[in-house]
């Protein structure tokens, strides 16, 4: 018996390993990233050190240290062994090079033309302009946009050039210029700060609960119930067509859609000669644009709901029917004493399926209005997608992509239990009374 116990467990070993890899992981690591400041610029494997531009701006807003960064992005000349050997390899004259060494080695100057003026003093000076502008353009140091892989590689850097550093400067210019991710709230911060955040939820959660009480759910239980009704062969019939926008492409279902309501599609045809202006009804209005969306995924929804209760009806015991027709019931008295309260479970795994599968899913949207007009369709799901995958700009924000995936999950989660709580999940999975 009990390597049957073992045996189980190792035959079900792959499945946990696909629901840890699969599953889990994804989890844990978005929440790990939502804390952080992940993005295009940072890179995903870590970061170096770099003065640039953007770098020394923080240095002198955030530090006050306004004089250091100015002299920081300036390229300084120093005269060192190092110069003097690549001058000689260009050719540069031998005499020339070794008066420099001897009167000037280890000094720095601001500027090129700084150390020109000390070239052309030597005595043995270069005979024309361009050698000694050749001369010099080897002894030019800068640290803009060179890559360090320490903050000590960086600082040493900095000193060889002749900047001396406090410790307060030292530490400020290895937080101002690591490139790389570093952990933070600052995501959550900017994401309560935005005003396109309330937006974009407000807009979730109108798409979630109209597409799901008018079609994935309220619709999906009359066409459930209708076909009850029916003869069996026309029913399956008419449940089999509309199985065809669940299982048509995404791409060429959306683009049916746009046939229709472009602004030379079949619409216009129709309405145009009655006195209408030609327009594109999918995007001229937000109205229209919302009315377009919760059809393009209502449709799509309300089959899924429709078998799923279709089947639950075909399970319910035929003699309650025959019964209640025998004590004089109609139609509304059965749907509503026989089949809505067999329905409870079915009505609560749709609602709760479709309601997690509403709030993570934008590629319809994305497809038909790609969020428009001015963001005005745009769910949480595509702003996610947007912000962390694929934009116009091409700085994507892994960190900050996280954060908004990782407040769907929360929502997700609420609802979830506000189901179990609505529908009162422990009576439905209790045993029957005559079990007990």
């Amino acid at each position: 018996m009990g390597n049957s116990k073992h045996l189980g467990l190792i035959l079900l070993a792959p499945a946990g390993i696909f629901v840890f890899l699969f599953f889990l992981a994804p989890v844990v690591l978005t929440g790990v990233f939502g804390f952080t400041n992940m993005s295009t610029a940072t890179g995903i494997s870590g970061g170096a050190y770099m003065i640039t531009d953007d770098t020394m701006r923080s240095l002198k807003g955030r530090y006050g240290e306004g004089e250091l960064a100015q002299k920081l992005l300036q390229n300084l000349y120093v005269v060192d062994e190092a110069g003097l050997e690549r001058a000689l390899a260009a050719g540069a004259d031998s005499a020339a090079i070794e008066e420099l060494r001897r009167k000037h080695l280890g000094q720095s100057f601001d500027s090129r033309r700084a150390l020109e003026k000390v070239i052309k003093k030597l005595d043995n000076r270069p005979a024309n302009i361009r050698a000694i502008k050749k001369i010099a353009a080897e002894f030019e140091r800068s640290v803009v946009n060179t890559r360090f892989e320490s903050a000590a590689d960086l600082l040493a850097a900095i000193e060889e050039f002749g900047i001396p550093l406090s410790d307060a400067q030292k530490a400020a210019l290895a937080e101002v210029s690591y490139t790389g991710w570093v952990f933070t709230t600052q995501n959550f911060k900017t994401m309560v700060e935005l005003p396109d955040t309330w937006r974009t939820m407000a807009n979730t959660l109108f798409y979630v609960f109209t597409t799901l009480i008018l079609f994935n759910t309220g619709f999906a239980l009359v066409l459930s119930i209708a076909t009850h009704y029916m003869a069996e062969a026309p029913a399956g019939f008419f449940r089999s067509m509309w199985l065809l926008p669940r299982i048509t492409p995404p791409v060429l279902y959306v683009l049916m859609w746009k046939w229709l309501a472009w602004d030379n599609g079949f619409l216009d045809k129709l309405l145009v000669p009655l006195g209408f202006h030609a327009r594109n009804w999918l995007l001229d209005t937000p109205t229209n644009a919302w009315v377009f969306v919760i059809l393009i995924n209502g449709i799509v929804g309300a089959s899924m709901g429709m078998l799923i209760f279709s089947s639950a009806i075909k399970a319910i015991p035929k003699p309650l029917f025959y019964a209640s027709e025998v004590d004089g019931a109609g139609r509304w008295q059965q749907i509503r004493h026989i089949i809505l309260p067999q329905l409870r479970w079915p009505i609560l795994f749709i609602t709760s399926y479709q309601t997690l599968s509403l709030l993570t899913s934008f590629e319809y949207i994305l497809l038909s209005t790609d969020g428009g007009p001015g963001g005005a369709t745009e769910v949480w799901a595509l702003s996610t997608y947007m912000k962390a995958l694929n934009n116009y700009g091409g700085a994507l924000q892994y960190g900050y992509g996280a954060a908004l995936s990782l407040v769907l999950v929360v929502i997700g989660v609420t609802l979830s239990l506000i189901y179990l709580r609505l529908f009162n999940f422990n009576t439905l999975t209790e045993s029957p009374k005559i079990e007990q």
